[in-house]
């Protein structure tokens, strides 16, 4: 009996290899294939009279990224999604701007986009650059997301399917709070951090939000919501009372409230809407309108070759820790060396989008960054993010550019000491037994609490990190350690905030800095004419490389366990996924310089 279950077994692991190795073949094909332009294939065109379209179910991502495509998926295994980068979106719209083939700028939402909210900021400043040129921007959504909507609010006519839906119900978040759960499981969690730094990591010790930190949470969604509605009734002529009225009463759902709130134009059928297009477009049939979405308009401009200076773009994308995935200290060190022993290299932007992370490797990668900084200008670009770490790792530069949606500041440190020793005792009947040649030697087992020297020691651990961290920005700000005091305690703050506080110096996005950072190269005055700079003075060059499909398909193999992909499937990327990890690496005292929790915007 025992023979056949061993043989079944075994039969059903070869089965299950056969499968993943023949999905494997298959997508390298794919992979190929598609690398080597389609069987011969030229790749998109641009013909004359060419409408430009802006579907924003497509997600706009820090790069340009192939996907795998099709329908074909793994359980538990995220495939890799294609997307366009935003650099390459504002260049593509910028250029179409001024191109004689494209005659429109059409903006369609289905509300299933993913894009983050400074993409969808900088997507509509360039929209709105766009719409300067006096040609015609339209808008059309079957199902109107908050984001969505805010990109088509700078179109000349909005319209909406008469079935559509327009989900307007303002800005929320979501936290989870794990202490009951944890004290239920046997496992806490101690948490030594800086004076008045009281929402770090309170999900962990507490099973509600605090004041502070429901205040700051507020004023950082008021703020963002403030970007957004401003420039929505801006736009659309409505009176930003009544439009918040609108939706504290939740008067805005179909195409009937949408017009009777001055939202939309519009509400009709498709065809009534191919009709408009069409008339627009000088045509009098469907088929002979010619679209071309962005991403393919992207791929037809050609890099500049012949700029008088060149511009790296760094790329510092996810969580800061020394190894790993995210911004590993151990690899982008070697891209910032590379790049500052590069001759051909005249300016630097640092792209980042990280909510911060391992203190040490923040530390490993702003040092080489000041090397850099002392040969060549380096200019900052805020994504979605650029906390803690992640401003670690900027507060430095020579100018920081943000969009007004980021949440970035987050200037504290905290440490984490997770035992689950109780846990042990109370479900499993395992009883830890400590021993060591020191009295504390076993200070980091994780299978008993810190005790109150311990708890010192630590302490002090955290105000040397939290006083480098001051001293870092009061030098790169020229603010006072106690005026960056004042603003820190790992208070989060978004861009437009920033600006008030001192800790960014200018709205704009990535395409704002990499201007600046030419028009520094090219020895002009930055802050009067960066704007004026065009795309043929200077070459950008990226780094490090875009990932190909097949290393892009092997992370996703290898990057996260079965147990931490099944949580964020049904949870996303959120405070339990980020729980899960914590456990993982649950041996020691962890200090981090990293926002506290993310916060789940809904929009």
């Amino acid at each position: 009996m025992n023979f056949w279950k061993t043989f079944l077994a075994a039969l059903l692991g070869c089965l299950v290899a056969l499968i993943l190795n023949l999905l494997l073949f298959f997508m390298l094909i794919g992979a190929i294939a598609a690398s080597a332009g389609g069987g011969g294939q030229t790749g998109p065109t641009v013909k004359s009279n060419s409408i430009l379209k802006i579907d924003l179910s497509q997600t706009i991502g820090e790069r340009t990224q192939e996907g795998m495509g099709g329908d074909m998926s793994i359980p538990f295994v995220s495939m890799p999604q294609p997307s366009l980068g935003i650099y390459d979106a504002i260049k593509a719209l910028d250029k179409a701007a001024t191109d004689d083939r494209i005659s429109m700028l059409l903006i369609t939402d289905k509300g299933t986009g993913t894009s983050s909210v400074s993409a969808l900021e900088e997507l509509r400043n360039a929209v709105e650059r766009f719409h300067t040129s006096g040609k015609p921007v339209v808008a059309y959504g079957m199902n109107y997301s908050t984001g969505g909507y805010f990109v088509a609010s700078a179109a000349d006519k909005i319209y909406m399917h008469q079935d559509g839906m327009i989900s307007l119900t303002g800005l929320g978040g979501s936290m989870l709070f794990f202490k009951d759960a944890l004290d239920m499981l046997g496992v806490n969690f101690q948490l030594i951090r800086h004076g008045k730094f009281k929402a770090a990591a309170e999900q962990y010790i507490k099973n509600d939000i605090s004041p502070e930190n429901r205040q700051q949470n507020m004023e950082m969604l008021n703020s963002i919501w403030k970007s957004f509605s401003e420039r929505i009734c801006q736009s659309r002529g409505i009176d930003i009372n009544d439009f918040n009225k609108a939706i504290d009463n939740l008067e805005i759902g179909d195409g009937e409230s949408a017009m009777m709130n001055s939202l939309v134009d519009s509400a009709l059928t498709t065809d009534r809407y191919v009709q408009k297009i069409c008339a627009l477009a000088g045509v009098e049939k469907e088929d002979e309108l010619n679209v071309i979405t962005l991403s393919s308009y992207a791929k037809t401009l050609t890099p500049s070759l012949k700029g008088k200076v060149t511009v790296a773009v760094l790329y510092a994308e996810g969580e800061i820790a020394q190894t790993g995935s995210g911004i590993a200290s151990s690899k982008i060190v070697k891209q910032i060396r590379k790049i500052a022993k590069d001759d051909k290299i005249d300016a630097v932007v640092l792209r980042v989008n990280s909510p911060g992370g391992d203190a040490q490797a923040a530390e490993l990668i702003r040092e080489e960054l000041q090397a850099l900084a002392m040969a060549k200008p380096l200019v900052c670009s805020f994504g979605e993010y650029a906390a803690s770490g992640g401003y670690w790792i900027s507060a430095q530069a020579q100018k920081i550019f943000s969009d007004e949606t980021t949440l970035t500041g987050s200037i504290g440190v905290f440490s984490l000491a997770i035992n689950y020793g109780d846990g042990l005792k109370k479900h499993l009947k395992i009883n830890p037994v400590e021993i060591g040649t020191h009295r504390h030697s076993t200070m980091a087992s994780g299978t008993r609490p810190l005790d109150n020297v311990e708890i010192e020691y630590n302490q002090k651990l955290v105000e040397h990190i939290y006083d480098k961290f001051m001293n870092i920005v009061a030098d790169g700000r020229k603010m006072s350690v106690a005026e960056v005091d004042s603003i820190a305690q790992g208070r989060v703050w978004t861009g437009t905030q920033g600006v008030e506080v001192g800790i960014v110096d200018k709205i704009g996005g990535i395409d704002d800095a990499i201007k600046y950072a030419a028009c520094i190269a090219l020895g002009k005055e930055p802050d009067n004419n960066y704007r004026d700079v065009d795309y043929s003075e200077f070459k950008v060059v990226e780094y490090p490389k875009v990932k190909t499909q097949m290393e892009l398909l092997m992370e996703s193999f290898t990057g996260q366990s079965e147990e931490n992909a099944l949580i964020n499937k049904f949870f996303g990327k959120s405070n339990l996924s980020e729980l899960a990890e914590d456990f993982q690496k649950s041996k020691g005292v962890k200090t981090y310089a990293r926002m506290p929790y993310t916060l789940q915007i809904s929009y």
